[in-house]
């Protein structure tokens, strides 16, 4: 299994590296847990997260889901983790934090998307953000964020 981690944009400043290493490391909590049974990270070869604009995003959006705007994160069952940085920004700013703990964030959220999580009803929704929470807590624990660039 290999799993790449890839910055497309260029108007925020995030650092790159870390989230190179936070990935590997939440891949592995992720894999672990499964809401559907099938443990699909177990058995999808390639891994891409790519952080990109709010325009490029917004394009997939719109092919793809056939929604208009911007989104946080898309996630494709083939192994694609498609990730807004702008939008990333503007979130973390309002939450007081870091661009890189959101980007974490939208990093574990579509890892368990991978892995037959849903966020589509309300409670399979909520299920969700508690294991998304519980994993990002563990992987920041042990894996703080270094100081943005």
């Amino acid at each position: 299994m290999s799993l790449r981690v890839q910055n497309r944009q260029r108007a925020v400043r995030f650092d790159v590296q870390w989230l190179c290493r936070f990935a590997p490391f939440a891949f592995e909590k992720c894999r672990a847990i499964s809401d559907d049974g099938r443990f699909a990270l177990r058995q999808i070869p390639e891994i891409n997260v790519v952080v990109v604009s709010d325009r490029r995003i917004a394009q997939l959006h719109q092919d793809f889901m056939g929604i208009a705007g911007a989104t946080d994160v898309i996630t494709f069952e083939h192994g694609d983790i498609v990730i807004s940085a702008e939008t990333a920004r503007f979130n973390a700013l309002n939450c007081g934090q870091a661009v890189e703990a959101e980007l974490a964030l939208y990093t574990v959220h579509g890892l368990l998307h991978l892995n037959g999580f849903e966020d589509s009803a309300p409670k399979p929704a909520a299920r969700m953000r508690k294991v998304q929470s519980r994993v990002l807590q563990e992987c920041l624990a042990q894996l703080p964020m270094s100081k943005t660039p």
